[in-house]
């Protein structure tokens, strides 16, 4: 129980005086500017000494406004050696109970908020001194999600004044004996006049301690500049970091602070002291946290950034109503002001870099044509980062509000008919623009192709794999439609039917009739020397599209196994019938072998050779080992 303030006594000015000289005397005994062993001791170690020092302040102050002349005198000296020795136990108090958070104090239960991206993502070779402390209080900060009403213990003396809702774990910092020793300091030093020193002892200490806990959690002093000097893979590993470390700081450490603010000067009588005590504390730390998130977020934009962007936005929007929760303050409105902002421009960037991303591919200036025609880097870039973004669906749906458009004036994009997708939203609507741009690219890049079979098949390639991506993905099926995809199905097919008609016509029409009749004494009316001439032409034929497409690459093996067989269809039945109308006119001459070097069941086995990437040397090795 905090001593009792005592009343001038009724027995006139002798009882008062020495009432005045024995406080006077308790003051003086503990003053350390000129005594040795009040230099080493302190007082609040002893409740006796605490009760009777206390006692004493309280008995000098009343004489400082009652008493005129010397005694006034006296008792303002009094009183300035007394609030200097306060000054010096509310120091040594804050300083003997601050320290980190310490993670064996936090509740131990589950964190209830979690990132499904960010936990993804995690790396297993992250596991630095301090991730194991970060780890350790995201476990013990949460509490049971069955009950969100707040429970208070005030401070009577004895128990904990800990507090939990559904998200914000605000913990004892400062044991309650210590808590309620503060709180008795703070009023006699409030109603003395020593407010601003008491807020600033009170400040300095508390900050120390956050800025340890904050490097315990990986927190560092950037400034937003230091920050935009940093290289992307070293920020991303920050921002993975931050996030994690921002909802400790804004559910546990700065709740937590607010929380000792109020229970030590709920009572001592000044308006607003817990606020002003609070934003001393922590306003330094909340900027530093915060100038981390607004630093990325005007940082310079680049496809690789958006979905660490699409973290950082996720995070905040989670954090949000807890920052408004425990900056709440008039006092703290520029925190909150500040949170607000960078969620928006942290909106800004993203939707600038989807639309940088959509010019980027467009204008992806590469001309060296990709070897045997299999699937670009640009594809597999662009079609792996739209699954991505298919994957924050969620976040991006209310971020991507409009339409894209394509410029009037830019000749080099592709047109784009709405009216086919006309049911889709924005999002949906870019995704799709996306996908029409990187064919329009393609369909450029195929052009560096001199042999037009390569283009095409480099053509069904890319859309092939373009189509195989969006079935894989749930979401992003969902998002493009059976309608679309049907029409990106088609126009593979269609390049697949264009390269056959370009790589095989002209072998095919080596096993034509015309051209091999004649009206000459040849009783078969064949011409046997056209017919030599026709076989020496499918070989060569035959042999050179062997040798060059076996280089050829149809990377998925399905779609190579389908084309294989869709060419056998048409070139062994004609192969077939042809040695059958004129196999015996070659065998009946001299050196048939010259003329027929390869059987149908040959034929079909070199066509099996075909799109699997061999080399010279390694179609030279597989004819040796069969």
């Amino acid at each position: 129980m905090e001593p009792q303030e005592q009343t001038h006594g009724s027995d006139g000015d002798d009882c008062s005086v020495s009432g005045f000289d024995s406080a006077e005397k308790v003051i003086m005994k503990w003053d350390a500017t000129a005594s040795e062993e009040a230099r080493e001791k302190m007082i609040f170690t002893d409740p006796q000494e605490v009760k009777l020092y206390l006692h004493a302040v309280d008995e000098i102050q009343r004489y400082v406004s009652s008493s005129a002349g010397e005694l006034e005198s006296r008792a303002s000296s009094a009183v300035q050696i007394a609030m200097a020795r306060l000054e010096d136990e509310f120091r040594n108090i804050l300083v003997s109970h601050s320290s980190p958070i310490n993670s064996d104090s936090l509740m131990s239960s589950s964190s209830s908020s979690s990132s499904s991206h960010l936990d993804a993502e995690e790396d297993n070779n992250e596991e630095d001194d301090n991730q194991e402390e970060e780890t350790d209080l995201l476990k013990r900060t949460g509490s049971s999600s069955s009950s969100s009403s707040a429970t208070v213990r005030l401070p009577t003396g004895r128990g904990s004044y800990s507090r939990s809702t559904s998200s914000i774990r605000e913990i004892e910092l400062i044991p309650i004996d210590a808590v309620v020793y503060l709180s008795w300091i703070a009023r006699r030093m409030v109603s003395a006049g020593y407010l601003r020193e008491c807020i600033q002892v009170y400040g300095s200490v508390r900050k120390s301690a956050v800025d340890s806990s904050f490097r315990r959690l990986g927190i560092e002093k950037l400034s937003i500049g230091d920050v935009q000097r940093l290289n992307w893979e070293a920020l991303e590993q920050k921002i993975r970091r931050w996030i994690r470390a921002a909802k400790i700081c804004v559910r546990v450490v700065f709740a937590s602070e607010k929380l000792l603010c109020e229970h030590v000067f709920e009572s001592v009588g000044a308006v607003n002291i817990h606020e002003a005590c609070f934003m001393e504390t922590v306003k330094g730390p909340a900027i530093q946290l915060f100038n981390f998130a607004e630093a990325i977020s005007i940082s310079r934009r680049s496809p690789e950034k958006l979905f660490k962007i699409l973290d950082l936005h996720d995070a905040l929007i989670e954090l949000l109503p807890d920052i408004e929760s425990v900056f709440d303050l008039k006092s703290s409105d520029s925190i909150r002001v500040q949170a607000a902002e960078i969620l928006s421009r942290l909106a800004e960037a993203a939707r600038g870099i989807l639309s940088e991303f959509e010019n980027a591919v467009l204008r992806e200036p590469s001309r060296v044509p990709v070897p045997g025609g299999t699937i670009h880097p640009l594809t597999r870039y662009v079609m792996n980062y739209i699954s991505l973004i298919s994957e924050y669906r969620p976040t991006l749906v209310d971020l991507i509000m409009s339409k894209p458009s394509r410029n009037a004036t830019d000749s080099n994009a592709p047109e784009m008919d709405f009216s086919e997708v006309e049911n889709k939203g924005p999002l949906a609507l870019h995704l799709i623009w996306i996908i029409l741009i990187l064919q329009f690219n393609l369909e450029g890049k195929s052009k560096y192709y001199r042999d037009a079979a390569l283009s095409h098949l480099f053509v069904m390639n890319n859309v092939h794999y373009i189509v195989q991506k969006i079935k894989g993905s749930a979401e992003l099926r969902e998002m493009i439609g059976d309608l679309y995809l049907r029409k990106l199905t088609g126009k593979f097919r269609q390049a697949a039917t264009y390269y056959q008609r370009a790589a095989w016509v002209k072998v095919l029409y080596c096993l034509r009739d015309e051209g091999l009749r004649t009206k000459g004494s040849f009783a078969s009316g064949v011409s046997r020397s056209a017919l030599r001439e026709r076989f020496k032409s499918f070989n060569a034929l035959f042999e050179e599209v062997h040798r060059v497409q076996s280089q050829w690459l149809v990377p998925d093996s399905q779609l190579r196994e389908e084309l294989k067989i869709s060419i056998l269809e048409k070139l062994s039945p004609a192969y077939r019938s042809f040695l059958g109308r004129f196999r015996s006119h070659i065998e009946s001459g001299k050196h048939p072998e010259n003329y027929i070097k390869i059987t149908v069941e040959e034929l079909e086995t070199e066509v099996l050779d075909l799109f699997e990437g061999l080399t010279a040397t390694q179609q030279h090795q597989r004819r040796r080992s069969e």
